[in-house]
């Protein structure tokens, strides 16, 4: 136990949660692919399904594996890893028919996807799913193995189209030509990007969906947003997503500093995996190493000599995006920082003192543009307190690891399973029985570290 608040505090009951979150994860599985959530989410989202898979290795390493095959069917010939993978479920916007990638030559044929990309966050995911089988010994471990061989040129192919396509002036940075690119769709780290992205005449009309399944439209964005986030879908699709014409005329063009922190640590990841199983050749496995430390790099280049944070880059500008996000803490991914430590536990961030738990919220609870109940422009994502912990626990930072899962699993002993959560109250916001967070929970369970 330790203090919070000034409280001692004892662990949070494990029972019934882990059921839980199983159950949530049997709900919503497909058959070979895992919806993100019952009702909002009803298809495959990639870095969803990446953390999903973290947690059903926990319960079933083949059919952890099975999901993450599933995402693989569904890659471009270029390598690209599309952000979603359509189901044949529907009463989603926008859907395939607005995406339109059938046209695209890279696309892949029998699979309906979007066209574009979001974090790379697979390959910490393939060595949840070895670290799992090779507890469970005998088959589990069998397999596991077998598909890390069999699935690591697919891996690496994303990460070269990454470290290529998307960052053609090798500078470390991955560039994204979409907010959904990033995974924190409406961080007010695009405000500035977004302002200069003017929806033409010829938008298409278009009706929303995800405002009918939350309880209060204030935690989604705005239409405004939308017509902008759907102005670069149509940006992308009259060019039918070709890599080199979309950086031409897409309105958007930002080198994401915690995107290229995340592929940074899983080509490391995925290097020691390719030399522990044999997977790849001696030149792939350099190549991997090579890329995690010009991504490593880069993300270091970034950081601001006076607040001590990271910062995007506003390609189409080049300014600086300052923005006091979570993102900030990227480095910390990449490894150890003093600097970076002591700003994530302090009073601005996990340490404030009006937090519901000592979590990072994804704006700083001492920003007053924070709001609290928006999205990505507040509340606490599981999820992003998961990365964090991974990564400390990655650095040997037991204790900040330990810190962040056991304010986590407090969190979350409602078993509500929220999207994301108000950060002063504890409230869950979003849409509810979220597969991720469910997946990251079983995941924090099965830490031998829990005290």
């Amino acid at each position: 136990m330790w203090r919070e608040g000034g409280a001692v505090l004892v662990p949070v009951s494990d029972v019934g949660l882990g059921d839980r979150a199983a159950e949530v994860l049997r709900r919503n599985d497909l058959g070979s692919m895992t919806a993100a959530a019952p009702r909002l989410y009803p298809h495959m989202w990639s870095w969803d399904s990446a953390l999903i898979a973290v947690g059903l290795a926990q319960l079933s390493v083949p059919r952890a594996v099975t999901e993450l095959r599933t995402l693989l069917r569904a890659q471009w010939s270029t390598g690209m890893i599309p952000h979603i993978v359509f189901s044949e479920g529907d009463g989603y916007f926008p859907g395939p028919e607005r995406w339109g990638t059938q046209a695209a030559a890279a696309a892949p044929g029998s699979v309906r996807t979007s066209g574009i990309c979001q974090p790379p966050v697979h390959a910490v995911a393939v060595r949840r799913i070895v670290d799992a089988g090779r507890r469970a010994g005998g088959a589990a471990r069998e397999e596991a193995e077998a598909f890390v061989r069999d699935t690591f040129g697919a891996w690496l192919a994303w990460h070269r189209w990454l470290a290529t396509a998307r960052d053609p002036d090798r500078r470390g940075l991955v560039e994204i030509y979409h907010g959904w690119e990033s995974g924190m769709d409406n961080s007010p780290r695009w405000d500035r990007p977004y302002a200069a992205v003017v929806p033409g005449a010829e938008l298409p009309s278009f009706v929303r969906t995800d405002v009918d399944h939350v309880g209060d439209a204030g935690e989604r964005p705005t239409d405004a947003e939308y017509g902008r986030y759907l102005w670069l879908v149509e940006q992308l699709r009259r060019v039918d997503y070709d890599d080199d014409a979309a950086r031409d005329v897409v309105g958007f063009r930002v080198a994401d500093v915690f995107t290229s922190a995340i592929l940074a640590v899983a080509s490391d990841e995925l290097a020691v995996l390719g030399e522990e199983l044999g997977a790849g050749t001696a030149g792939d496995v350099a190549e991997l190493r090579e890329l995690a430390a010009r991504f490593r790099a880069g993300v270091l280049s970034t950081v601001s000599p006076s607040t001590g944070l990271a910062r995007d880059l506003d390609r189409r500008s080049g300014e600086w995006i300052e923005t006091e996000t979570v993102a900030g803490f990227a480095p910390l991914l990449c490894g150890p920082d003093e600097r970076q430590r002591e700003l994530f536990w302090g009073e601005r961030w996990c340490g404030h003192p009006a937090l519901a738990h000592p979590l990072p919220p994804t704006v700083s609870p001492s920003d007053p543009g924070l709001q609290p109940r928006a999205y990505w422009r507040g509340p606490v994502w599981p999820i992003v307190s998961w990365l964090f912990g991974w990564a400390f626990e990655r650095q040997g930072d037991h204790d900040g690891a330990g810190r962040l899962r056991e304010a986590s699993l407090r969190q979350l002993a409602a078993g509500d399973f929220g999207e994301y959560y108000e950060p002063f109250t504890g409230e869950p916001l979003g849409s509810l029985h979220q597969s991720w967070t469910a997946a990251v929970t079983l995941d924090w369970l099965a830490q031998p570290g829990r005290r």
